[in-house]
C-alpha cells in the first residue's frame, strides 16, 4: 500500500503543475562536490517512474560508508498478477552479468593463467586467423584480409576485439547473423567455434564496439579453469559472496518471485513481454551459459557483488580479487587513438575499463548523468543499473524491467541520489 500511495502522491504533484527540477551548473561549490542522501527525493523519483507509466515497478538500494542508507520499492513486479515490487523480487539483469564474468576471468589472471596482452589464440587456438573486410569486388561481394594484429585478452575485456553482437548492415555482421553463435542451443565450445569463423567488424584495438566478447571471456574461463563456466562462477564468485539466490537457471519455484518484463511502445504503453522470450535464458536451462547475459538476482545479492568492489575486492573478510586488480578493471583502458566508440559517449564523460564503463571527467552538460570521477558501472537491456563510486564510498543498484533500454530512468535515479547540481570531485 505504501508503494501505491507514493506513486499516487507523485502523480498528484505532477498533475498539479509542480515545477520540474532545474539543473543549475552555477550552484554553490558545496552542492557541486558534496553528497547527501535525500531519501524523500529518491522516493519521489521512483514513484514518478511508475506514475508516468515508464515502468510497472522499480526498486533501488544504496550503501554508503559501509552501511545501507536507502532502500525503496514501488509499483508492481507483475502487473497481471498484482504482485508488488519487493526486496526479494528476482530480476533478469541481462548485461549486468558481464562484470561478474569479468571478475571471474580476472581471478585467473591473478593466478598467472594468462597475460592481458597475450594473443587470445594462445589459449583459444580457434581465434588464430581472423579476417576483416577490405572493400568489395567488382560484383559487390566483400573482400577479406587478415586482421592487422591478433586479438588480445585485453581486447575481449574492453570491447576492442572487433566482434559483432548480432546481425547488422556490414558484411561481417551479416555473417554473424547467419552463423548464430549466440543461439542458446549452442554450448560455449560451439559458440567459440562459430564466432571464430565470423569475420571481425574492424581491426582489433582500433574501435570500441559492444560485442559478444564477454561470451568469449566465459569460454576462456572454461578453458583455463578446466571447469564449466557456470560451475566456476558459482564456486569462486557467487557462493563466496553469499549470493545464494543468484544464478543462470534458478530453481523453478523461484518463478513466483520473478519480475515480468514490459515493452514500452511508441504509444507510451507498457505491454508484457511474452513468457517464452522473458524466460529464454533461464527456463528450461539452455545449452549455453552466456558470459554476457542470463543471470537472475534479487537486489540484495547484486549489492553484495557491488559492495565487494567498493571494498577493493573483499566483502565480509572474503577476498574475491586484490585491490590492485579492482583498480585495474576500473581504470580506463582505451587508447587515446580509439575515437570511434559506438554509443559509449551516451553514457556520459566516460571511458571503458574491463567490463565496466569508467567516469573519466565531470559531467560536460546539464543533461548528462550525475556521478563522480572514478566511478565505474554497467547496466542491462531491461534498464537495470549498478555503479560503484569510490570517491563517496557508495554503491547503488537500480532494478526495473522495461525494454527497450530507457536511459532516462538512469538519468533520473542518479539525479535523485546525487542532486541536480552535483559534479563530484574535479579529478585529474
Amino acid at each position: 500500500m505504501r508503494e501505491m500511495l507514493l506513486g499516487a502522491a507523485a502523480l498528484a504533484l505532477i498533475l498539479a503543475g509542480a515545477p520540474a527540477p532545474v539543473v543549475a551548473q552555477t550552484r554553490t561549490t558545496d552542492a557541486a562536490t558534496s553528497l547527501r542522501i535525500d531519501k524523500a527525493r529518491i522516493d519521489r523519483a521512483l514513484a514518478e517512474m511508475v506514475a508516468r507509466g515508464r515502468a510497472t515497478g522499480v526498486s533501488a538500494l544504496i550503501w554508503k560508508d559501509g552501511r545501507e542508507v536507502y532502500f525503496g520499492a514501488t509499483g508492481l513486479a507483475d502487473r497481471e498478477a498484482g504482485r508488488a515490487m519487493a526486496r526479494d523480487t528476482l530480476v533478469q539483469i541481462y548485461s549486468m552479468t558481464k562484470p561478474v564474468t569479468g571478475v571471474a576471468l580476472m581471478q585467473l589472471w591473478e593466478q598467472g593463467k594468462f597475460g592481458l596482452d597475450d594473443p587470445l589464440s594462445r589459449y583459444l587456438p580457434e581465434f588464430a586467423a581472423m579476417l576483416v573486410q577490405d572493400g568489395v569486388d567488382a560484383g559487390g561481394q566483400p573482400l577479406w584480409r587478415p586482421a592487422a594484429r591478433p586479438i588480445t585478452v585485453r581486447d575481449i575485456l574492453r570491447h576492442t576485439a572487433g566482434f559483432a553482437y548480432g546481425p547488422g548492415e556490414t558484411a561481417a555482421e551479416k555473417a554473424f547473423g547467419a552463423a548464430q553463435p549466440l543461439a542458446l542451443t549452442n554450448t560455449l565450445t560451439e559458440f567459440g567455434r562459430r564466432i571464430a569463423h565470423v569475420p571481425l567488424v574492424y581491426d582489433p584495438g582500433t574501435q570500441w564496439r559492444y560485442s559478444a566478447a564477454v561470451d568469449v571471456q566465459a569460454l576462456l574461463v572454461e578453458r583455463l579453469s578446466g571447469e564449466k563456466f557456470e560451475d566456476y562462477v558459482q564456486a569462486h564468485v557467487l557462493k563466496p559472496l553469499g549470493m545464494a539466490q543468484t544464478g543462470w537457471s534458478p530453481p523453478a519455484e523461484y518463478l513466483q518471485r520473478f519480475a515480468a518484463t514490459y515493452i514500452l511502445g511508441a504509444d507510451g504503453k507498457l505491454i508484457r513481454e511474452d513468457e517464452k522470450t522473458m524466460r529464454a535464458f533461464n527456463f528450461p536451462k539452455p545449452a549455453m551459459t552466456m558470459g554476457g547475459a542470463g543471470l537472475v538476482a534479487p537486489i540484495d545479492d547484486y549489492m553484495r557483488f557491488a559492495r565487494m568492489l567498493v571494498g577493493g575486492g573483499t566483502l565480509d573478510n572474503v577476498r574475491i580479487l586484490k585491490p590492485s586488480t579492482v583498480r585495474l578493471m576500473s581504470t580506463n583502458q582505451l587508447d587515446a587513438r580509439v575515437t570511434e566508440k559506438q554509443w559509449l559517449p551516451s553514457k556520459g564523460n566516460v571511458g571503458f575499463g574491463m567490463d565496466f564503463a569508467v567516469r573519466i571527467g565531470r559531467p560536460l552538460s546539464a543533461e548528462e548523468n550525475r556521478g563522480a570521477v572514478g566511478e565505474f558501472f554497467w547496466d542491462g537491456a531491461a534498464s537495470t543499473l549498478f555503479w560503484v563510486d569510490p570517491a563517496n564510498k557508495l554503491a547503488a543498484v537500480f532494478y526495473v524491467q522495461t525494454k527497450p533500454f530507457q536511459a532516462t530512468l538512469h538519468r533520473d535515479i542518479r539525479r535523485a541520489i546525487y542532486g541536480d547540481a552535483y559534479l563530484g570531485p574535479a579529478g585529474d
